[in-house]
């Protein structure tokens, strides 16, 4: 079933919108692997199929850290108030099969949060974001909005970024989105251990931001037939992958074929550089053969009171 997305209101105040139900066929949790050739059970840590990368604890160790409230960021400019329900968010993206496993936690009393709505949304290897072809990207595809000021020569090069580009974290407003496309992005419930899963293509990256991945947390809401409707937003925030990864990933197909110059997580902005407490992703895959597939984990602190701007 679907329903219409409204319009976002003060995002400091306001609920969450109705959310929109995709029912996906029984053989619709398969990888799209570099090249375009799709691999059913090709995402690294996944349990009945074969494995193509090290697996994942399906539950938390007696000793688990408790982790910090996990550092907050802004919601970049390209996000969409959860538009799809759902843990493979491949669609018919390439790029190396990437396993995201997030587990939620109260960050006063460590417990685990379930029941909660979480959005995750990046673009896809060549740096270009669902919704938005004509604003991401910048050198490998797509041209970002210019700020030129008068008088900046106009007879540049086809295909170099004129102005600077949104940052994808911490640069402008929301944008509307200028097309219907909404790869990469979907919504899905943690579970009773505050765990959750989503299938997806390893990020790319676009001018002026290291490899990342965008997140919200929402609470207190509820599932229905419709939807998850309700709640408030606990959590706005970003995922960050090392830089030796990022240079692995860089040496494959699509990735590759780039030509935009790569920020790295040293350089970046918005990454705090606090470990996993910032957002950085802990990361498994075979390191000859990264193509075949990457487990990333991460512990989210949260303070599930809270309610975030997202600004």
């Amino acid at each position: 079933m679907t329903g219409n997305q409204t319009a976002e209101g003060p995002k400091h105040k306001r609920d969450l919108t109705r959310r929109k139900v995709v029912v996906a066929g029984a053989g619709a949790a398969v990888a799209v692997g570099v090249g375009g050739t799709v691999a059913a059970g090709a995402f690294a840590g996944e349990t009945g199929g074969k494995a193509t990368g090290a697996s994942a604890s399906s539950s938390s160790s007696a000793g688990e850290t408790c982790y910090k409230l996990t550092s907050e960021t802004t919601e970049g400019p390209y996000y969409i108030d959860a538009d799809k329900l759902r843990q493979d968010i491949t669609e018919d993206k390439v790029g190396i099969p990437l396993t995201l496993r997030i587990k939620v936690i109260d960050s006063e009393t460590c417990k685990p949060v379930g029941n909660a709505a979480v959005d995750i949304w990046h673009c896809d290897a060549l740096g270009l974001y669902s919704g938005y072809e004509s604003f991401s990207g910048g050198g490998g595809g797509g041209t970002p909005p210019t700020d030129a000021p008068s008088g900046t020569p106009t007879d540049v090069p086809s295909g170099t970024p004129t102005g600077e580009p949104p940052s994808g974290g911490g640069g402008g407003g929301h944008e509307e989105p200028t097309s219907d496309t909404r790869y990469l992005r979907g919504t899905w419930r943690t579970d009773r251990k505050g765990f959750v899963t989503f299938r997806t293509v390893f990020p790319g990256w676009y001018q002026g931001r290291c490899v990342h991945i965008h997140t919200k947390v929402h609470v207190s809401g509820e599932w229905t037939d419709a939807g998850y409707e309700g709640g408030t937003t606990c959590h706005t925030g970003q995922f960050f992958f090392d830089e030796e990864t990022v240079l692995l990933s860089a040496e494959v197909e699509p990735y590759s074929t780039s030509t935009t110059e790569r920020t790295t997580l040293d350089e970046d902005t918005i990454y705090d550089q606090s470990g996993t407490t910032g957002g950085l992703l802990k990361l498994k895959y075979k390191k000859n053969d990264i193509a075949k597939g990457v487990l990333a984990t991460i512990t989210v602190g949260v303070d599930p009171e809270a309610t975030n701007t997202g600004t």
